[in-house]
C-alpha cells in the first residue's frame, strides 16, 4: 500500500479502544485522533488512555471537527441501533468520510429502516464516502461465513446456523446486557421492551436470503433467559443460582412456505461447548462446526480494522458486508 490511511476512532468504549489499538499497530495505518463524549476522556493524550506509546500526541475530541487532519476512514463503536446511529453517521457521510462501525443493525439497515437507509446511501454516494455495519455477530460468523460457503454448493434449500458463546470471557457491557445477575422475568420483560439481547440477528438473516435471492416471509424472533444452575462470579459481576445469565435467542424466516433460515444463539456465563456451527441443506450438503467458536470481542476489533484496509476500494455507498471482496487479513 503506497500512502498510510487516515484512521480516527470514533466511541472510546472497551471496542473502540482495543480497535484503536489494533489499528496503530498496522504499518498501513495513519492515526489522527478520536472522537468521545465523555468528558473525561476529551483532551486526553491516546497514548496514556490506551497505555499504547504508538498513541502518544494524538488526542480525544469533542467532535470530528475538531480532528487536527480528515480521515480518511472512522471507526464507529457507540451504538447497536441503526436510527440511533444515523445522526453519528449522516456528518461523516457528507464530508466524504467512509465508516467501518460495529452498529449491529447497520449489518442490513434495509429490513428495519429502508426508507432511512436509502437516504443515507445517497448521502454517501453524493459524498463520495462509504458505510458499513460489521464485526463477529453480526457480520461473519451467523451470515458472512454461511453465505461464502454456499459457493461449493449446486444447489442451496436452507441454511441454519447455531452459536453457543461462554459469556464469562467477554466484555462487561455484553454480560450486562445480556441480562447478567437479573430475575428472569425482568429479563423477559426488558428482552420484549428491546432493551436487553442480542441486536442483528434478524439482520443477519435478512441478509444471508438477500445473498440467496430469497423472499422470505414469517420472520419470527423470540428470546428467553438462560437460568443460572449455580453461583458464578466474573471478572465484572456475581450472578446467584436462579438468577439469569445470560439469553437464548433464535430467529427464523420461511421461504416458499417452508423454513429455510433458522439462526440459534446462545449466550451466557459458563456456557459448556461453545462454538459456531453451520448446516446447508443442499448438494452438496454441508456441515461445518468451529470449535470454541469465534472469540467474540477479539475476533470484533480484527473484523473493524480489516475492513479499514479494503473499504477505500469500494463504490461510495451504504454497502453491505457481501458488496466487498471476501474478507481477510490485512
Amino acid at each position: 500500500m503506497s500512502e498510510k490511511i487516515k484512521i480516527a476512532q470514533y466511541g472510546l468504549g472497551p471496542i473502540g479502544i482495543e480497535s484503536l489499538k489494533l489499528a496503530a499497530a498496522k504499518s498501513w495505518v495513519e492515526i489522527v485522533g478520536a472522537v468521545d463524549i465523555d468528558p473525561n476522556k476529551i483532551g486526553k493524550d491516546l497514548g496514556e488512555l490506551t497505555k499504547n506509546d504508538k498513541l502518544k500526541g494524538r488526542k480525544v475530541y469533542r467532535s470530528l471537527d475538531e480532528l487536527p487532519t480528515k480521515p480518511d476512514v472512522a471507526l464507529h463503536t457507540t451504538v447497536s441501533k441503526f436510527k440511533a446511529a444515523y445522526d453519528q453517521l449522516e456528518p461523516m457521510a457528507r464530508a466524504g468520510i467512509s465508516v467501518v462501525s460495529s452498529c449491529e443493525e447497520l449489518l442490513f439497515p434495509q429490513l428495519l429502516n429502508a426508507e432511512l437507509a436509502s437516504k443515507l446511501d445517497k448521502i454517501c454516494k453524493e459524498g463520495g464516502s462509504r458505510i458499513i455495519g460489521t464485526g463477529v455477530n453480526p457480520g461473519f460468523v451467523m451470515d458472512v461465513l454461511p453465505v461464502c460457503m454456499t459457493g461449493v454448493s449446486r444447489d442451496v434449500r436452507a441454511i441454519h446456523v447455531q452459536r453457543v458463546v461462554n459469556a464469562s470471557t467477554r466484555r462487561e457491557p455484553l454480560q450486562r446486557k445480556i441480562g447478567s445477575g437479573l430475575p428472569p422475568e425482568e429479563f423477559r420483560r426488558l428482552f420484549k421492551e428491546g432493551k436487553a439481547g442480542h441486536a442483528g440477528l434478524k439482520e443477519s438473516l435478512a441478509l444471508i436470503a438477500h445473498c440467496m435471492g430469497w423472499k422470505f416471509t414469517d420472520l419470527t424472533e423470540a428470546g428467553d433467559a438462560m437460568v443460572a444452575d449455580h453461583d458464578i462470579k466474573t471478572q465484572f459481576l456475581e450472578v446467584k443460582t436462579g438468577q439469569c445469565c445470560g439469553l437464548h435467542q433464535r430467529a427464523e424466516a420461511k421461504v416458499n412456505g417452508k423454513v429455510a433460515l433458522t439462526l440459534d444463539l446462545k449466550m451466557y456465563l459458563d456456557a459448556k461447548n461453545p462454538h459456531d456451527a453451520i448446516q446447508i441443506e443442499g448438494e452438496p450438503p454441508l456441515d461445518v462446526v468451529v470449535n470454541g467458536g469465534v472469540a467474540g470481542d477479539h475476533a470484533t476489533v480484527a473484523a473493524l480494522v480489516n475492513t479499514a484496509g479494503r473499504i477505500l476500494n469500494a463504490q461510495p455507498g451504504l454497502l453491505l458486508m457481501t458488496d466487498l471482496a471476501v474478507p481477510c487479513w490485512k
